[in-house]
């Protein structure tokens, strides 16, 4: 299936947060939000609940998480218990209630930064402390600081946020480190809340692995958050899946109060069963047009940004760009904002480890990411550090 992106006239018809924070010159790449129309089974399945004036609550039936199973069947060969799922209104609320349901306030909650950027929020809404352990990059990629991590637990952390695939970076964890993280988590009695909501935007060229998949340590000590919102644009919906995969983390979800799971909207439930029960095809399309953007800012910022530094993400629609030797400051993406009127995620958002970067949404037509990166190119000539 051929799916493209919206024009830019279109797009500007759209009253998402997006589409109404910076005026019509300015070119929106900065949230997650992509710009790609409703896959059809999805419209289908919300013109349905309209006709028929279904927009009450939430009944919490089996429907989703039998959807969601099959869905993770298919795409990752993860074999979900349907008993085993909940749902609740987004990620992040599923991370903070998980976190209130594992921690004490003031215990440290371990997160790995550059990350996204409300990790350090929810940590804290949790009663928790942030105790960061930033990734590590070599020649080869992006790893996580296992010893970091270890130390971090061995000092008290009681548990863990991990992004896969993570958040700026596009980096899905590789199977070994995640396996070690279990093994480290059985270690220190820890826990693993794993933000795995990038994961069915995993490119063709990777592999995803679910935290629950990789170990028995791994379903005693982890619990995954995931939904349809990022791939298939449906963050406005509220819907948002809670999976676990052991009696012991089970209890943590089932001892939640009933209120977490009643916040769900009906609207974002049936909009979540099509994507995850018919949406396969659009999203295999979704992928190929991400895929060739991917390629194309690999080419355009090799042609007329060479000062940027850029590693190919291998999941999401997310950029993470390197503008350092561009001599912008400490906020590369107010000055792009102001010089090249397109809007970009300030890299320090995204923690310490992220002076000097900014975060590109390339979720996108081909036209506007090249009109992007001209732009860029044009507000920056002459800034150069060629050393």
């Amino acid at each position: 299936m051929d799916v493209r992106a919206q024009t830019l006239d279109e797009l500007r018809t759209r009253t998402s947060v997006k589409w109404r924070s910076y005026p019509a010159d300015v070119l929106p790449l900065f949230v997650a939000e992509h710009d790609f129309p409703l896959a059809e089974p999805v419209a289908d399945a919300l013109h349905a609940c309209i006709r028929r004036s279904d927009t009450g609550y939430s009944s919490g039936g089996p429907e989703l998480p039998e959807a969601f199973a099959g869905f993770a069947l298919s795409r990752w060969g993860w074999q979900v218990d349907p008993a085993h799922v909940r749902s609740t209104a987004d990620v992040s609320m599923g991370i903070v209630e998980c976190l209130r349901g594992l921690i004490e306030p003031g215990d440290r909650v371990v997160i790995t930064p550059p990350v996204y950027p409300p990790f350090f929020e929810l940590v804290r809404e949790a009663g928790g402390v942030v105790a960061e352990a930033p990734l590590l990059e070599d020649a080869e990629g992006w790893h996580l600081d296992l010893t970091a991590i270890e130390d971090a637990f061995a000092a008290g952390a009681k548990a863990m946020v991990l992004c896969n695939p993570h958040n700026p970076l596009g980096h899905p964890h590789d199977r070994s480190e995640l396996e070690a993280l279990a093994a480290i988590a059985e270690r220190h009695g820890a826990t693993v809340v794993s933000d795995e909501i990038h994961a069915p935007l995993t490119h063709r060229d990777a592999r995803f692995v679910p935290f629950l998949t990789v170990s028995e340590a791994a379903r005693e000590h982890g619990i995954s958050i995931t939904s349809a919102s990022k791939a298939f644009n449906l963050a406005g919906l509220k819907c948002a899946v809670m999976v676990t995969a052991s009696p012991r983390m089970r209890a943590i979800i089932e001892g939640m109060y009933q209120e977490v799971f009643w916040r769900t909207s009906h609207l974002g439930v049936h909009a979540s069963i099509a994507a995850f029960q018919h949406g396969s095809e659009w999203l295999d399309g979704l992928l190929a047009s991400l895929e060739e953007n991917r390629a194309l800012l690999s080419r355009l910022i090799h042609q007329k940004l060479p000062g940027v530094g850029f590693r190919e993400p291998r999941a999401s629609y997310l950029a993470w760009l390197d503008v350092r030797r561009l001599q912008l400051g400490d906020e590369p993406a107010r000055h792009l904002l102001t010089r090249a009127r397109v809007a970009l995620g300030a890299g320090r958002d995204f923690g310490v480890q992220g002076t000097g970067f900014v975060r590109l949404n390339f979720g996108c037509s081909p036209e506007v990411l090249t009109d992007a990166v001209d732009r860029i190119a044009a507000a920056t000539i002459g800034t150069y550090d060629r050393h």
